[in-house]
């Protein structure tokens, strides 16, 4: 990071933190206003969700790149660079184009902010800030279409100064509760905050009936068009393979059969489906079919680094960025599916403000063993505490093992995987975005493309 860039970041980290929700749009809509609402010169797709957000964000921008349009993404949080948060035809834009769009805003940042705080109120928050950014690039560049991945929730969430063209929710579940609401009704109700009347509404199935119920409900108040998974849209048939996966969709326009998707898990052929359902909603008006040869191009070379990602051979280390009981679940799953090692060897942080218990909980059944560690994030729990927790669910000391020192974490899990000459055994890294990035980075691997 260069100098100049880490000043513009700092500068963007003293304001509110990104997981602080000020549940009011009028700072953003008004910094928009007075640069002219750049997000109004192109059309875009909103993102909302627990999760899948990021992977359906990825995968839908590169199949719209390859129908030929350019593109602007936004997603959150960052694996390695906040620049990763702002990407255009697919790539993070570079540090001086981070830099430009930080300038390009701070003259009205800095009008609303005067005025705000005349008024009792908060100056622009970190995540208004990096969306008007983002914005502004997408209008600089130009851009013919933006995939905006939602930072928390919906209702309130700072993307929504876009009027998008078409709305995606993924899977609900529970995370943020100190923002969203305790139950999933709650939450559900933020994340439909995304739907409008005049956006084409592409809906996840969800494994929580109060989410589906919350979802029909307020697609019926605004009278949206709307493609339900299980409905109208759905993944027909998948098979498991190596790196990745051979799936057949039911989209809302056409049915494409046996697609090879660069994806391990179930959980990314819905992710899929989401984005393809989606593209045919932007590009057809939902009416006609995306070229097959289009999509097989597309899904057979998409990447999302940081989830259900082998960073490793030998042994296998998968690294994925679930922070949440849900996303547990769904790497347990993914993990059982397509490897059969012969031990299991977890590698775990977790941030201050998630279940942590419940986490380690899901996790525990698949691991013989866990290396409880922490990132660098201020918000890390500390390693010896989360091992007090790791204890108590995994009922056996001799499991739990603990390093503060994530190199040497790294070191021990991998270690244990291979212990007595074990040459199936692997390490599963898990619990928190920030792990995810500082493991990638320790084992050398390649910023995001």
């Amino acid at each position: 990071m260069s100098p100049q860039l880490r000043e513009v970041y700092a500068a963007l980290l003293e304001r509110a933190p990104e997981n602080r929700i000020e549940p009011d749009l009028s700072r953003i809509r008004r910094v928009m206003e007075l640069m002219g609402d750049p997000q109004r010169s192109y059309r875009s797709i909103r993102i909302a969700g627990t999760n899948g957000k990021t992977t359906t964000a990825r995968i839908l921008e590169r199949i719209l790149r390859e129908a030929g349009l350019r593109t602007g993404r936004t997603t959150s949080p960052h694996l390695h660079s906040p620049v990763e948060r702002i990407a255009i035809d697919g790539s993070p834009i570079d540090e001086d184009g981070f830099i430009q769009a930080y300038r390009d805003v701070e003259p009205f940042a800095q009008i609303v902010d005067e005025e705000s705080l005349a008024a009792g109120g908060v100056r622009l928050t970190y995540f208004e800030y990096l969306t008007a950014m983002a914005y502004q690039a997408f209008a600089s560049a130009p851009v013919d279409v933006a995939v905006v991945e939602t930072g928390l929730g919906g209702t309130w969430d700072a993307t929504g100064v876009v009027d998008p063209d078409v709305a995606v929710v993924t899977s609900i579940g529970l995370d943020h509760q100190e923002y969203l609401g305790e139950t999933i009704a709650e939450i559900a109700g933020e994340k439909a905050g995304i739907l409008t009347a005049t956006a084409t509404a592409v809906l996840a199935a969800q494994p929580e009936g109060d989410a589906a119920d919350v979802l029909r409900e307020r697609i019926i108040d605004l009278g949206a068009e709307a493609a339900f998974e299980d409905e109208q849209i759905g993944v027909l048939a998948r098979t498991p393979g190596v790196g990745g996966q051979m799936i057949t969709l039911q989209g809302i326009a056409g049915r494409y059969e046996d697609l090879f998707l660069s994806l391990l898990g179930e959980h990314q052929a819905h992710n899929a489906l989401l984005a393809v359902a989606a593209a045919e909603a932007l590009l057809g008006d939902g009416s006609t079919p995306l070229d097959t040869d289009l999509l097989t191009a597309a899904l057979s070379t998409v990447t999302s680094p940081g989830r259900a990602e082998v960073v490793r051979q030998s042994p296998t280390i998968l690294l994925d960025a679930a922070h949440n009981p849900s996303g547990a679940e769904t790497l347990v799953a993914t993990v059982r599916e397509n490897f059969r090692f012969t031990r299991t060897i977890g590698l775990v942080g977790v941030l201050q403000e998630k279940d942590a218990e419940q986490i380690l909980a899901t996790l525990e059944p698949l691991l013989d063993s866990v290396v409880i560690t922490e990132s660098s994030s201020p918000r890390a729990i500390p390693a010896h505490e989360l091992a007090d927790i790791a204890r108590d669910v995994f009922d056996d000391e001799d499991r739990v093992l603990e390093s503060t020192s994530l190199p040497d974490a790294i070191q021990q899990a991998v270690d244990l995987a291979e212990a007595e000459g074990d040459v199936f055994g692997g390490v599963v890294v898990a619990g928190s975005v920030t792990l995810a990035a500082e493991v990638r980075d320790l084992l050398g691997l390649p910023e995001e493309e």
